[in-house]
């Protein structure tokens, strides 16, 4: 049930990504001018983990869970009522800071999981998250051309609605667990992170990975539909997505290879992978093999990263919650600022632009971790 609530809540972030060309016709604009709804999207989740994440270590999980999954609902029918570009990125802002229960009980499925098994139990919940987004690229797209991106909108909002409530309602009951004031935990971030070298590679690197992935992956549709790339329909761009799958199918490998070899080998590993899909990326821009190609490997890159810096993340330090918000805040911030210069790069520079921006969060995320080191 956690799997499949994280596959329908990770979808939210990402909805917007392939109906740009959509939302852009309805409201008279080009997809390029609203591409910074995909950023958007991103802030709103970093915003929404500071404030709410924590709170994992402090309150009841069942509760929030509920809370949460209602108003990223609301505000998904307010997106899908919106008339204009800033009200949808309004509706979009609210619903991605909501929308983040997977992050509220990942620290819960890693708190209960057997230490030699931790990153296999984690990686199966990354595994429905990386679902939800392939989900939300391929049947959004689909959806999205036989219905309108309003009617995505809709569908998403009642999904939330009904695995939100059901996955509240099977969790475990809990207790407050920690004394203080309610968001002590937002004030605790900065200590953490500087006290945990190892929590703070984990999200420098995964910061410059996600930045990576997301410049390349917001700006697809954009590649995929236009008249100046391959011309496609937004349902045929969104089957592309189905390349996604490749992360679903690696993440339980990755949460084994983790727990066998360790954290560090799969973080160089998954790095090494996505710097080779970066030049497959660009010469993607003209040849559909290699854009396949690395469609593939970029993802499997992602994932595998992820499982590995997660699980350090949440055995780092003694408030897992805590750490883990700093951990994808970090992320996702890398991830916003990545698909905001993506954005500006394809209009003045194109794909080009878009895979040079994606090559230099993976150098700054690598080498800013070597610095710390030494």
């Amino acid at each position: 049930m956690i799997a499949v609530c994280t596959a329908v809540t990770a979808a939210n972030i990402y909805l917007a990504a392939p109906l740009l060309p959509l939302i852009a016709h309805d409201f008279g604009s080009t997809p390029s001018a609203v591409a910074w709804l995909a950023s958007v999207a991103q802030f709103g989740y970093a915003t929404g983990l500071l404030f709410f994440a924590p709170l994992g270590d402090r309150v009841n999980r069942r509760r929030l869970v509920a809370v949460l999954s209602l108003v990223a609902a609301v505000a998904l029918l307010a997106g899908a009522a919106a008339g204009g570009t800033y009200a949808l990125a309004g509706a979009v802002l609210i619903a991605s800071a909501a929308t983040v229960v997977p992050q509220l009980l990942v620290p819960l499925v890693a708190e209960r999981a057997p230490a030699h098994r931790r990153a296999s139990h984690v990686a199966a919940v990354i595994a429905g998250l990386f679902t939800g987004v392939v989900a939300a690229r391929v049947v959004g797209g689909l959806a999205g051309q036989a219905f309108g991106w309003r009617a995505v909108f809709v569908g998403a909002a009642v999904l939330t609605t009904l695995l939100g409530l059901a996955t509240a309602f099977v969790l475990p009951r809990e207790t407050r667990r920690r004394g203080g004031p309610l968001f002590a935990g937002l004030t605790a971030l900065p200590g953490v992170v500087r006290h945990s070298p190892d929590l703070w590679r984990a999200c420098v690197r995964q910061a410059g990975m996600y930045g990576a992935w997301s410049a390349l992956w917001t700006s697809l549709a954009l590649l995929l539909t236009e008249t100046d790339g391959y011309g496609m329909t937004t349902a045929a761009a969104g089957l592309f997505g189905l390349f996604g799958l490749a992360a679903s199918v690696v993440a339980p490998l990755a949460g084994g290879l983790v727990d066998r070899f360790g954290a560090a080998k799969v973080v160089r590993s998954a790095y090494v992978v996505a710097a080779v899909s970066v030049p497959l990326f660009w010469l993607g821009g003209h040849v559909m093999a290699a854009l396949c190609a690395a469609a593939v490997l970029v993802h499997a890159a992602l994932v595998a990263s992820h499982v590995a810096n997660q699980t350090v993340a949440l055995t780092a330090t003694s408030a897992p919650a805590t750490a883990n918000t700093a951990y994808v805040v970090a992320g996702f911030a890398g991830g916003a600022i990545a698909s905001a210069l993506a954005g500006t790069a394809f209009s003045h520079w194109g794909w080009g632009g878009v895979c040079v921006v994606a090559g230099a969060a993976l150098v700054l995320g690598w080498t800013a971790t070597l610095a710390r080191r030494r």
